[in-house]
């Protein structure tokens, strides 16, 4: 469970009417009433601290909010999963065939391009006299 301390509370304001602006933070609710003199300390602290219901009229909505001083999940494990193996040992021939096999005829040549394109330099041209062309079939 996390951390709280009851002591430990902030007052939001969530101005209605002041779209550049509309949230305020106060450390304490008589610093609120400080700030805005038209606002009652005894009536809001009242409001507030007997139904623990959020003050609201028209032009604004006051509520006590708790501040978490520690994570809410405290526990968190990530596995990374890794396999180190040698690559004459790796034998991922058949992984990489059944991946492969399980894309389209369009992925695979786009695979291909992209691969070919990263390994050209800007400007030069691919030596195609080692490609045989045949159409590719849907």
């Amino acid at each position: 469970m996390p951390s709280v301390t009851q002591n430990k509370r902030v007052i939001v304001v969530y101005w209605k009417n002041h779209p550049e602006n509309p949230i305020e933070v106060f450390s304490s609710l008589k610093n609120f009433c400080l700030s805005y003199l038209e606002y009652n300390y005894n009536t809001l602290s009242n409001y507030l601290s007997k139904a623990k219901v959020p003050y609201e009229t028209d032009k604004l909505r006051v509520e006590r909010k708790i501040i978490f001083l520690q994570p809410k999940i405290q526990v968190r494990k990530i596995m990374p999963i890794i396999r180190k193996v040698a690559l004459k040992q790796a034998n991922d021939y058949k992984q990489d065939l059944n991946y492969w096999m399980g894309k389209t005829p369009a992925e695979r040549l786009a695979a291909v391009t992209f691969l070919s394109r990263q390994s050209i330099k800007k400007g030069e041209r691919m030596d195609k006299t080692a490609i045989v062309k045949r159409s590719l079939k849907t």
